[in-house]
């Protein structure tokens, strides 16, 4: 199996692509049409605002400023920080006081159970180690939390809904899954590969328990 994190895990390699991420709609979500979409998709899977949230992977910061502008207090980071700068821009431009943090979304400097939501987009897929992460995620969230992942398979990328619904079963009490490939205002076109929306909420005590914390 590839090396995915030499691929993908690097800030280097995020850099490079900062200048043009957000030419593609679906990343920059520069159209209104787009925008409301992922508006109306969030609103389902979130929380009642205010909620505390944070975006892991954030990127150029596109959907952290949907999430702010709902009323949430959100949290940002990514290991960019040429992303992160751009993400800081929008923040500035849309007025809304939203924290970026450049640092590593896998494994994110936070305090454990400070979150109601944590939202990971088209992330977990070219992770190294994802359960490690997963595990790591579900400890920052309230007993009541929620993790929203947003992920799909494509070319030689991603990852099927079943295999990250195997991982997130023994870390959270109930998952819904939410199929979005039908949806083309989310991409600004017809898409025929999976994409799909993972709602696990409900974080178990045995995940904290594996990474050494107390119950």
């Amino acid at each position: 199996m590839r090396d995915r994190r030499s691929l993908y895990g690097t800030a280097e390699y995020w850099d490079n692509q900062a200048a043009s991420f957000d030419e593609e709609s679906e990343h920059g979500l520069a159209s209104a049409l787009v925008r409301a979409a992922w508006s109306r998709r969030l609103d389902t899977w979130l929380p009642e605002p205010p909620s505390s949230v944070v975006d892991l992977g954030c990127g150029t910061g596109s959907l952290s400023v949907l999430v702010a502008e709902a009323g949430n207090d959100v949290v940002g980071i990514d290991l960019s920080a040429l992303m992160v700068e751009q993400a800081q821009r929008k923040a500035k431009t849309a007025n809304l006081p939203i924290r970026f943090i450049v640092g590593d979304a896998c494994d994110p400097d936070l305090a454990p159970g400070s979150f109601d939501v944590v939202l990971a987009r088209h992330l977990i897929w070219a992770l190294a180690d994802p359960d490690g992460a997963l595990r790591r995620w579900a400890d920052l969230l309230k007993p009541d939390g929620r993790l929203v992942a947003i992920e799909g398979r494509w070319g030689d990328g991603g990852i099927a809904a079943t295999d990250l619904t195997a991982s997130l079963a023994p870390l959270f009490n109930q998952i819904g899954h939410y199929p979005l490939s039908g949806d083309p205002d989310l991409w600004d076109t017809s898409v025929d590969d999976e994409r799909y929306a993972l709602v696990a909420t409900g974080p178990r005590e045995s995940s904290k328990t594996d990474l050494g914390h107390e119950t």
